[in-house]
């Protein structure tokens, strides 16, 4: 069952989807035009990741988590529907479940994308997300090894 409730934080419009997994999604309310293609994820995270989850950011982008079966490591990476245009503030950001000192983090201005942030997570649930100029999604305690969600 999914619930969804909107609130106003700090003059951003916020989005909070209730399921096991939650989406959290807070936006400036600006409206944008569609983009011409979505983001796809291009192995940005290195070699021998594969993408095993996303999260929309509507209008914008898609947060990316990858994960690397040989390493154990856990890699996110947030990118933008294009590339074309000014530099965006943008975000990704990764730790384990609850475990705020784990934090993988980095934010600042890109034309295309953040990250990667890489984690060993191996067996573990992960918190995760991104942000693509002030709107913010993220994801807790998905991913779990072999309760992986994707």
């Amino acid at each position: 069952m999914k619930r969804a409730a909107r609130a106003r934080v700090a003059g951003a419009a916020l989005l909070v989807t209730a399921t096991a997994g939650a989406t959290l999604v807070a936006g400036s309310g600006m409206s944008v035009a569609a983009p011409v293609r979505a983001a796809a994820y291009n192995q940005e995270c290195g070699s021998g990741y594969a993408q095993v989850n996303q999260i929309p950011i509507p209008d914008r982008g898609t947060v990316f988590l990858a994960y690397n079966k040989a390493t154990g490591k856990n890699c996110v990476v947030t990118k933008r529907n294009s590339s074309a245009g000014s530099r965006l503030w943008m975000g990704s950001w990764i730790q384990r479940n609850q475990e705020l000192k784990s934090k993988q983090e980095q934010y600042g201005f890109f034309t295309s994308y953040s990250g990667p942030v890489h984690l060993d997570a191996k067996g573990k649930c992960v918190d995760w997300g991104g942000e693509i100029d002030g709107y913010v999604v993220a994801r807790f305690k998905t991913n779990c090894g072999t309760l992986a969600q994707t």
